[in-house]
């Protein structure tokens, strides 16, 4: 019992993972891996986890098939009684019927399989085929119909799917969602189609699932039934279903209720009553297909997983392609502020015009002295010349700025827009121009940077005589300064501009260092040159997240590794759960007649004989003391079904290896 409980708890673990898979782009694989995902999903919530927490639930035979293959018409001879509509108006069946014994209606009636479709219950009436079970509704298809019947045998329901190849599109979705939540199916053919690419399809999924499959191969003309059925034979050995039963259905006139004579199904209606009457073949055969269905979702997480690392890839490209674009801007503002270039024009006219650069000093400290009486005759004249230099620079740095975001925003929306996936991904976002805020953003950084370079300054200034030098000079005068150093690189300038930078570079630097020695002054400029750069890549960083909207979906949800662990960690548990020692003891082997005797009370019904089991209600693979005494029987009977399911799987495989 406890190997079932952790098979569930790993079921709904890759069931997570398989709903938090993101599979938004366009990429070749992936509307596949999207309805696979999607079909994985159903089936474990339709099938797989019903039929793990409920083993010893009636078994559920799909009867499905092409269109025109007769598939109402053989329901309603395996009932004997008119209950599903039969016609030439194609799709006939838009809402699927399910039939069962009166005994088995709670386990139909609640939400324990198929939980998406609306419960509708049916009657049968009196009625030609024609004219019997529901109106067809389109707007009903989303339903199923439940019809219960005395004819049906208990523990075992037969539903009337859609056509597989309907020409409604929901019909088609429908039957594939129902054949996935079967037990067992029962395939319906005729001779003139068997061939035909849809029901092999199909017949290639139950293969691949190992399901157990009986095929009707109907409508079959008097006098070819053995060339008929031996080809037909012969196709299913060759696709590995060689032990599936065929039941030849020969053309016969219908009676005036449009029935086919019962002696025409009897063989099918056999086979049917023998599994349902057998509670060891019941077993054996949920156990094959949930082991099957256990399979078939491993292999199909990891094709996912496949899928989902390629939207990854195909995702980081484009991040990358996105970064690349305005990481190469910040690179290229980076340059600006060392090759001179933001000291061109009216920064160097404004600097000039500040301090001159035409002295050679004798001393340092003679030097600092005539500048130091330089700038206050300069303030003297002009209040507020450092304002001008540094407005200057904030015009230059902030213009440098906004051009280079403006290009990588460019550049970045048509390297993106490349590839089909890009365009798709991009339609209708505006991002190949900055962001309106681009501006603001960048003025108020090279404020912000001024004002770090003040407080770096300070800090700095620690001594007396440092802190003494700059307040006779001002702290404005000293950053405005510590900028040209930082600009002053000269390799982008020539002629007279060189020399002119060039100076201007010696008369600050000198200037600092007059006030905090050399090795303080690099110092100070690799500090500021880091910090305005940080701060640079900071702004081209936010400009690159509006590509965030578009591009974190992708990134986000489960990764490939966690749907193939998930997917690992199911399989090791459904392992657990049939190689686990024989959990039911010695009453284990209870008689079907006792289930019979007690059908009638309330202890007796589905729930009461097959409940959920969760982990809080065991210990140690024991039920709780606080159990009511009359639930004995219901875990007894869970119990019986594992051990079947455990002692199945293994003959299962080896049957496989057989074929």
């Amino acid at each position: 019992m406890t190997s079932t409980i952790a098979a569930l708890d790993r079921l709904d673990a890759l069931r997570s993972a398989l709903d938090g898979v993101a599979l938004p782009l366009s990429i070749a694989g992936a509307d596949a891996a999207r309805d696979a995902r999607g079909a994985a999903v159903r089936q474990i919530d339709d099938y797989v986890e019903p039929r793990l927490r409920h083993l010893d639930a009636p078994l559920l035979a799909v009867v499905g098939g092409s269109t025109g293959a007769g598939k109402s018409t053989l329901v309603n001879a395996l009932i004997g009684v008119p209950v599903t509509r039969t016609g030439v108006i194609r799709p006939t069946t838009r809402q699927p019927i399910l039939l069962h014994s009166p005994a088995d209606a709670a386990w139909f009636g609640s939400t324990r399989i198929l939980p998406g479709l609306a419960r509708v219950t049916g009657v049968v009436r009196e009625a030609p085929a024609s004219r019997a079970g529901e109106e067809p509704d389109a707007a009903q298809i989303g339903s199923v119909v439940l019809v219960a019947d005395d004819r049906v045998p208990r523990d075992l329901a037969i539903l009337d799917a859609p056509d597989v190849d309907s020409i409604a599109d929901e019909n088609r979705l429908l039957a594939a969602q129902l054949l996935a939540a079967a037990d067992l199916w029962l395939f319906s053919t005729t001779a003139n189609r068997y061939a035909d690419a849809v029901p092999w399809r199909l017949l290639d999924d139950a293969a691949a699932r190992d399901i157990t499959v009986g095929v009707v191969l109907n409508r079959v003309p008097a006098g070819a039934e053995g060339e008929v059925e031996a080809d037909l034979r012969q196709m299913l050995e060759l696709r590995g279903l060689g032990t599936a039963p065929v039941f030849v259905v020969t053309e016969s006139p219908l009676d005036d209720r449009g029935m086919l004579p019962a002696a025409a199904v009897a063989e099918i209606r056999g086979w049917l009553a023998g599994i349902a009457g057998d509670r060891a073949e019941r077993a054996r055969i949920a156990g094959r297909t949930l082991a099957g269905a256990v399979g078939r979702l491993g292999v199909t997480a990891r094709a996912i997983a496949d899928a989902r690392d390629e939207q990854v890839v195909t995702a980081a490209d484009l991040r990358g392609t996105v970064d690349t674009a305005y990481d190469d801007a910040a690179d290229r503002v980076g340059d600006a502020t060392r090759d001179g270039v933001l000291l061109r024009g009216e920064v160097l006219a404004r600097w000039q015009d500040f301090v001159g650069t035409s002295d050679v000093f004798r001393t340092i400290e003679s030097w600092y002295s005539r500048t130091r009486d330089r700038v206050v005759a300069w303030f003297q004249g002009r209040p507020t010349p450092p304002v001008e230099v540094e407005h200057e620079i904030e015009s230059g740095l902030h213009s440098v700025m906004v051009d280079e975001a403006g290009r990588a925003a460019s550049d970045a929306w048509q390297r993106v827009r490349q590839s089909a996936v890009g365009r798709e991904l991009t339609a209708g976002a505006g991002l190949a121009h900055p962001s309106p805020a681009l501006s603001e953003r960048a003025s108020l950084l090279v404020r912000d940077w001024q004002l770090a370079l003040m407080e770096l300054i300070t800090e700095q200034a620690a001594g007396k005589r440092t802190k003494a030098r700059v307040m006779s000079l001002g702290l404005n005068v000293i950053t405005v300064a510590l900028m040209v150093v930082v600009f002053a690189s000269t390799g982008g300038l020539t002629g007279g501009e060189l020399a002119i930078a060039g100076g201007s570079a010696v008369v600050g630097q000198k200037l600092l260092e007059t006030i905090f020695g050399e090795d303080a002054v690099r110092r100070l400029a690799a500090q500021a040159r880091d910090d305005l750069d940080t701060r640079v890549r900071a702004l081209m960083g936010a400009e690159a997240a509006r590509w965030d909207a578009l591009l974190t979906p992708v990134e986000q949800g489960a990764s490939g590794d966690v749907l193939r662990d998930a997917a690992a960690e199911l399989e090791a548990a459904m392992r657990a759960v049939a190689t686990a020692p024989d959990a039911a003891g010695p009453d284990a082997a209870r008689s079907d007649a006792a289930g019979s005797d007690a059908a009638g009370s309330d202890a007796a019904s589905p729930a009461a004989r097959s409940r959920a089991l969760l982990p809080s209600e065991l210990v140690e693979g024991e039920a709780l003391d606080d159990a009511a005494p009359d639930a004995e029987a219901p875990l007894d009977g869970e119990a019986d079904d594992v051990r079947e399911l455990e002692r199945g799987m293994p003959r299962e495989r080896d049957a496989g290896q057989d074929r």
